[in-house]
């Protein structure tokens, strides 16, 4: 089923979920709020029942992010930690992965971060020189990682590298769950000028000992498992991106309403209110594809969800940096302000656009897979 009309069930869900993020706000204390979603279950909606989690799926789960982010107390760290690691685990990892992980990322009381970003490579999946080489009944992991988030508040990285006779031959990706705290897994912070909560780190395996268990599922599976975790990535980005677009929008609409020039709130003028009433047109058709991909994906067609998370990820990008730009144009000077908190997601709305793919490989997909045009690299 693909409908984008949500059931009574997850309207109740989005209610609850802005009721929990106006109780925190912009000001918002992340642990406390990562542990009050965790505790009513938001965390976990989209992972299985059967290990703690809400059973639902990526529409579940995006609409906690999307409506967390309306509030202005986004958690980045869900993109990573129940969306991609959870999703892999769920669907590919063995029994005891499930038992020892799931519960953990459901209630909030473990944290998984997800590395892919090579220096070289970026996460362009088939240029990964991290290899994994097998030694005895375990894996030997060598390689390195930039911008992973979240690495210092988690528990393990579910690190994506490539059988070493992988190299010159068929690609064959593999994942291995990596505690923070492996001999040989080095970390170091980025110095990034985006102020964040979640930073960004450079990771180094330097022959990294895994037991075997360590792998999630099946070294030969392919893209299958990769794309397992991408998907609900870029399904999670665009719920991200549509959040941020809708606190600043609302924050204009406030401020175009109040503030009142030559007797008239500036909302009355059609300069001021048609740019808004685009942006807000833009994030509505980018949740409508988000939506697409978050049903397609749960209802098992991961070559249509591929499609459509990539057009949502990108319409959601495209129309939250505009959403935020015009929300600062119609504050003026006061846009800049610490006071009304639109200053700094000016920076912040262009991660989406970047990350976790950028928009142009997001349109050479879109020229080749969707519209059948030559590969252009």
């Amino acid at each position: 089923m693909t409908s984008v009309i949500e059931s009574q069930e997850n309207k109740d869900l989005r209610a609850a979920v802005a009721a929990l993020g106006a109780r925190h706000g912009r000001g918002f204390d992340r642990a406390a709020l990562w542990a009050e979603a965790a505790k009513l279950g938001y965390l976990g909606v989209n992972l299985p029942e059967q290990y703690g989690g809400g059973g639902g799926g990526m529409a579940e789960l995006s609409i906690v992010l999307e409506e967390l982010g309306a509030a202005g107390c986004p958690l980045l760290m869900m993109v990573v930690s129940p969306a991609i690691c959870g999703t892999v685990i769920a669907r590919f990892g063995t029994e005891l992965q499930r038992r020892k992980w799931l519960p953990g990322l459901a209630d909030g009381t473990l944290t998984m971060a997800f590395g892919i970003t090579e220096p070289d490579a970026g996460s362009n999946s088939h240029r990964i020189t991290t290899t994994a080489r097998r030694e005895g009944d375990g894996w030997v992991l060598s390689g390195r990682k930039v911008f992973i988030s979240g690495v210092d508040i988690a528990d393990a990285t579910l690190i994506v590298g490539r059988t070493e006779d992988a190299r010159t031959g068929s690609l064959k990706p593999c994942l291995f769950i990596v505690p923070r705290d492996a001999p040989g897994f080095r970390r170091s912070q980025i110095d990034m000028e985006l102020q964040a909560a979640e930073k960004q780190f450079e990771l180094v395996l330097d022959d990294v000992r895994l037991p075997a268990e360590s792998l999630v599922g099946d070294e030969d599976a392919g893209l299958l498992q990769l794309f397992a975790g991408l998907n609900p990535e870029r399904i999670m980005t665009a719920a991200f991106a549509i959040g941020m677009g809708r606190y600043a929008l609302a924050k204009a609409v406030d401020y175009a309403t109040t503030r009142q020039v030559w007797k008239h709130p500036i909302g009355g003028h059609q300069a001021i209110a048609h740019p808004l009433a685009q942006a807000h047109i833009e994030l509505e058709l980018a949740r409508l594809m988000m939506q697409r991909a978050a049903a397609l994906y749960d209802a098992g067609d991961d070559a249509g969800a591929g499609e459509a998370a990539n057009m949502a990820k990108y319409a959601a990008a495209e129309a939250c940096v505009k959403s935020v730009d015009q929300a600062v144009h119609t504050l003026g000077g006061n846009g800049l302000t610490r006071e009304y908190g639109l200053a700094s997601l000016i920076t912040a709305a262009r991660v989406a656009r970047i990350a976790p793919v950028s928009r142009e490989m997001i349109l050479n997909y879109v020229s080749h897979q969707s519209l059948g045009l030559p590969k252009s690299y």
